[in-house]
């Protein structure tokens, strides 16, 4: 599906190339906007075919520098080890191999193969009509007879010499009454309805000069090509304007040829419009040939050979030679250009606390875009490592008891993404004290919310223990007025472990429960908090309730 993409992409790019150089030739002959039309689809389908012969020029995307050193490396400290019984039982790097590929990851896969169904299906379905109507004019060529009629024969002769064909052309009737084309490759035929022969000379004039100059141009082996690159990429509208425009601008040459003869503007619009008339499905039932009178292209066809100011030339050698170089230079490139993402690097990193001392034993978990999940803990120096990580997009997970949960975006994309440092906060501590009264009167109950506390802690943790308790004391004014509520509380236990501040972290407390619970917990006490030996500052939230019961 990738290499699918790839060639889409390329292919648009030379298509809208194509389209737009032809846009900006509009006041050139069409003969030299439909071969820039015709190169644009010869390079899109030389673009798979060179991919596979010319050497690549591969652009990856950078991936992990093996050989650079990190800082997360000078980072480690002695003093951050964790006990010599976890880190024992962490010394080896454990990676768990995720069972399966979870919901996602087969609901992508089976969005893979579906549009891989659906191009081929579409494919079949441009194709069918294409592959019928080769048929069905095969078979009215070989069912066809040919003209033997000497004007015929002088004219076709005449025609052929004036454009300088030498191949053999022969002139056949077939059993149609609405086929006017050109058909084959090594022995071209032109192709007429059964009531030709009824035709007027001046009409069998105008359809061997528009019908040998398709010939002479080699339109049916371009616009066949087209089709065929058009079933290919159905699902590319620059494709679709491309094939469309590529018959308007092949018929528009014949005709300015056809002029070029000194056939008359009116005349020839004229004919035009009678065969329109008599072969009404020409247009839709030979599509594989090339139908001299398509109602899709005879308006503006009209149009143009009446206009005598416009640019009938046929390309001059120089610029033939220029489109070719021009078509070179973008096909090789396109066609040996190859992005090809990073091969897979082992992610590794390194787990601290916040003094910077490393965690032994923590559980790193990686997940995919997919949700695939693979987990490793880390050894006694804090060192995780992932095998082989492709580039792109995860969330990390990293947990240890005692810590919070890290859960972390991580994008894989430069070279420096696939060594990494993560520092872990210390986990929550949490306390609730209720003030219970008797209840003196009905009351107007007023509910907040829990409460939480985050501490830094890292390596070997001491969690503080409260030595002095006081209890809030129920406001006498709020219990005569039957209120109750609850007081979300912040608090921080310094390092010799008292109260230094408190704060209430909700604006819907009443004042007098707010001062009652900032009092008593301002003097609370606890025993300092120890990380790795060293007293720290704890933050910590409390939620006071005041109650009154019936």
């Amino acid at each position: 599906m990738t290499l699918l993409m790839g060639l889409a992409l390329r292919t648009s790019v030379i298509l809208a190339a194509g389209l737009l150089l032809s846009a900006c030739l509009r006041r050139r002959s069409a003969a030299l906007r439909h071969l820039v039309l015709a190169a644009a689809f010869a390079a899109a389908a030389l673009v798979g075919p060179l991919g596979l012969i010319l050497p690549e020029w591969t652009v990856t995307l950078p991936a992990r520098n093996a050989g650079a050193t990190t800082t997360a490396d000078a980072l480690v400290r002695s003093g951050g080890m964790a006990d010599s019984a976890r880190a024992h039982q962490a010394a080896t790097p454990r990676v768990v191999e995720p069972p399966g590929p979870g919901f996602a990851g087969l609901l992508a896969r089976w969005s893979v193969r579906s549009a891989v169904a659906v191009w081929l299906a579409g494919v079949l379905a441009v194709a069918f009509p294409l592959v019928v109507g080769l048929l069905r004019v095969g078979r009215a060529a070989a069912r066809a007879s040919r003209v033997d009629d000497p004007r015929w024969l002088h004219a076709l002769e005449t025609i052929a010499h004036r454009y300088g064909l030498s191949c053999r052309i022969a002139v056949a009737r077939t059993e149609s009454p609405d086929l006017v084309a050109t058909w084959g490759i090594v022995r071209p035929r032109v192709l007429l309805p059964h009531h030709a022969r009824d035709w007027p000379m001046d009409r069998v004039h105008i359809v061997l000069c528009h019908e040998l100059a398709h010939i002479r141009r080699h339109d049916w082996v371009v616009q066949l090509g087209g089709e065929v690159v058009l079933a290919v990429l159905w699902f590319n509208p620059l494709a679709w304007m491309t094939c469309r425009r590529l018959r308007l601008e092949g018929e528009r040459a014949c005709d300015d040829e056809v002029l070029a003869l000194g056939v008359g503007g009116r005349e020839y619009a004229g004919h035009l419009i009678e065969l329109a008339r008599l072969c009404r499905r020409s247009g839709l039932a030979w599509t594989s040939a090339m139908p001299m009178a398509h109602p899709r292209t005879l308006e503006r066809r009209i149009t143009a050979m009446l206009n005598p100011r416009l640019d009938r030339q046929v390309p001059s050698r120089r610029a033939m030679t220029a489109l070719a170089a021009a078509l070179l230079l973008v096909t090789l490139p396109a066609a040996a250009l190859t992005a090809r993402l990073a091969a897979p690097e082992a992610l590794s990193g390194t787990v601290y606390d916040p003094t910077g001392g490393v965690l032994p034993g923590v559980e790193v978990v990686l997940e995919d875009e997919y949700q695939n999940r693979s987990a490793a803990t880390t050894d006694a120096s804090g060192r995780f490592e992932f095998p082989a990580v492709a580039p792109g997009a995860y969330v990390m997970h990293v947990s240890l008891p005692g810590f919070r949960t890290l859960r972390q975006r991580v994008q894989l994309r430069d070279a420096g993404d696939w060594d990494r440092a993560i520092m872990l906060q210390v986990g929550e501590l949490a306390e609730t004290v209720t003030v219970s009264e008797s209840r003196l009167a009905t009351p107007s109950p007023y509910v907040g919310g829990a409460a939480a506390a985050r501490v830094r802690v890292g390596g070997n943790i001491r969690p503080p223990r409260k030595e002095v308790d006081v209890k809030p004391v129920y406001p006498p004014a709020m219990r005569e007025a039957g209120l109750s509520g609850v007081v979300p509380v912040e608090a921080i236990i310094g390092l010799d472990g008292t109260v230094s501040s408190v704060r209430v972290v909700s604006a819907q407390v009443h004042p007098d429960f707010a001062i009652a619970a900032v009092d008593a917990v301002r003097q609370w006490r606890f025993t300092p908090t120890l990380l790795n030996r060293e007293p720290v500052e704890v933050v910590m939230r409390v939620t006071v309730r005041f109650d009154l019961k019936d």
